[in-house]
């Protein structure tokens, strides 16, 4: 067969695709690594992985090794250090991303695992690196049952690299990578690796606890381990180097990650973004359901237009591209620091409205009530002398439905204690903080009514996000109108290109673009004479107030 790469169009006749945004399926033997501008391979024609090479025996074989494995270890201690080993075809895609192949390569892979990721880093660094270069790989890895596979995996990977005008080298250190990274950051160290590789893991970092210390002492405040690892990796890169990581997507928003997201905006250029369009697929072996995104950033780089690229599951068979200008990654205005990733054009520059909850005279807070601080004053029912307490399952079939049977309270005591948590009766826009799966939105608004409501106060639970006016009501049309609004799919749409999971933060809906305060005021017009819209109806009224 050939060496060239083929993309088939309808017909089946062979083209050479030159164009920014590309979709395609092929026939390949062998891949040339220039023929797409974010240097990755495409699927062969047998479904073995994005990379044709990753069909392999090795790859074959270490995929097989990691499903046995990953079925031995402890569940609790998988849980303990966030462990989720990476399937072949994903680590080939990730190592195919790199561009740079200097002759002396010093690759990092923390939490390395059973070698996953050396193995495709390897697999690669023998095509494309030059005569005469060679790979010292240092890799972290503290679970001592994987040690054993680990060690066993490199040294094959040594004998495979003795040919001419190629040398490997590997070093496994079984010690705690943020221990081991920070120290080493607070002794001076810089520049240590010209590559990182890394599936880091996903655990949350408490406050208080030993790694979140170690990290501020190096000026790095983040709370999940794998935005650390990601962190750690960064820094202890050197100018000019390159990193591929695959993590959770939830870094891109929200207020825990803004100090993570500034420090690291501030040290890379972001080169490529990839999306799985589906959470159930990429770790679908440790059923996990986190969405994901792979990136490959350059340490101190000049930051350029970004690779979105999207598909559908780790066998990459539809994988898609386009080149997005970095503002519309990264707004310059946006104090938050949001990273949006649009994966299709639409999704932001067909957005018709530009304004703010503030120029609108709008806020969004968290729900204000924190049940278990008010334990002592819960009323399974409401009663004299009591106010409504409302949490998210209170919101049913696209309205409030309280009081409702539950194990969590209908009501709150009206008193000194609990006043200072509620807000007067009236018109607010609510949302879940957390989106159920079965929902197609990420984004649910209900309103609620002051008629449905048994007192002058009215208590928000805080796995909810409440819009208000300085602390009190909105005008009826107006509560009507943003929850039109926020229900359309237009805005969904929208939402998902800054946020990647079903957390539905305050500061998420802030940095919402919205209509002008007349426009949400008609909405809620046309939504109080049309109760029950469908969802074709909702979005033609939002098209129609937005054009």
């Amino acid at each position: 067969m050939s060496n060239a790469i083929l993309f088939l169009t309808n017909a089946g006749s062979a083209v050479a695709n030159e164009t920014d945004k590309r979709s395609f399926s092929l026939e390949v033997s062998k891949p040339i690594h220039s023929a797409y501008p974010s240097g990755a391979v495409p699927l062969d024609r047998y479904g073995s992985g994005y990379n044709t090479y990753m069909g392999s025996h090795p790859n074959l074989e270490i995929d097989l090794k990691r499903r046995e494995i990953s079925a031995r270890l402890d569940p609790k201690e998988r849980s303990k250090l966030g462990q989720f080993m990476t399937p072949s075809t994903v680590a080939s895609f990730m190592a195919s991303l790199f561009q740079q192949w200097p002759k002396e390569v010093r690759l990092l892979d923390p939490g390395a695992g059973i070698g996953s990721l050396t193995e495709a880093y390897f697999e690669q660094f023998l095509r494309r690196a030059p005569d005469g270069a060679s790979v010292t790989v240092t890799a972290y890895e503290i679970d001592p049952t994987l040690l054993g596979y680990l060690r066993g995996h490199l040294d094959s990977l040594a004998k495979r690299a003795s040919v001419p005008g190629r040398a490997f080298s590997s070093k496994i250190d079984p010690r705690d990578f943020i221990a081991e990274g920070t120290f080493a950051l607070g002794l001076g160290a810089k520049g240590r690796f010209t590559h990182a590789l890394l599936n880091p893991p996903y655990k949350k970092i408490n406050t208080g606890s030993p790694h979140r210390k170690l990290l501020s002492s190096v000026g790095i405040e983040t709370v999940n381990l794998y935005s650390a690892f990601l962190a750690l990796a960064v820094a202890l890169t050197e100018e000019g180097g390159e990193i591929v990581a695959i993590v959770p997507r939830s870094f891109c928003n929200g207020t825990y990650f803004r100090p993570f997201r500034t420090w690291l905006l501030e040290r890379v250029a972001i080169h490529h973004i990839h999306v799985f369009e589906s959470r159930r697929t990429t770790f679908r072996d440790d059923n996990v359901l986190q969405e994901n995104v792979i990136l490959r950033l350059g340490r101190g780089q000049t930051q350029g237009p970004v690779i979105v690229s999207s598909s559908n599951g780790p066998t990459f068979a539809d994988y898609s591209e386009r080149r997005v200008p970095f503002d519309e990654i990264v707004n310059p205005s946006d104090m938050e620091r949001f990273i949006r990733v649009p994966v299709k054009e639409s999704q932001e520059s067909a957005f018709p409205f530009t304004g703010s909850l503030r120029e609108v005279g709008i806020n969004v807070s968290t729900g204000p009530v924190v049940d278990f601080r008010l334990r002592e004053h819960w009323l399974r029912e409401p009663r004299s002398g009591a106010v409504p307490l409302l949490y998210a399952h209170h919101f049913v079939g696209g309205e409030l439905s309280w009081p409702r049977e539950h194990k969590k309270p209908n009501a709150l005591a009206l008193n000194e204690d609990t006043r200072r948590w509620l807000m007067p009766r009236g018109f607010y826009c609510v949302t879940r903080r957390f989106s159920a799966k079965e929902e197609r939105r990420r984004v649910v608004a209900y309103v609620v009514e002051p008629a449905r409501l048994s007192s002058d106060f009215v208590g928000f639970e805080n796995h909810l996000n409440v819009f208000h006016v300085n602390k009190s009501g909105l005008p009826a049309e107006i509560a009507y109108g943003l929850a039109v609004f926020l229900n359309s799919t237009a805005v969904d749409q929208f939402f998902r290109t800054f946020s990647g999971h079903t957390q539905v933060n305050a500061s998420d809906l802030r940095a919402l673009k919205y209509p002008s305060m007349a426009t949400l005021g008609s909405l809620g017009e046309w939504a109080m004479k049309n109760r029950g819209a469908t969802q074709e109806q909702i979005d033609e009224a939002v098209a129609r107030h937005g054009g």
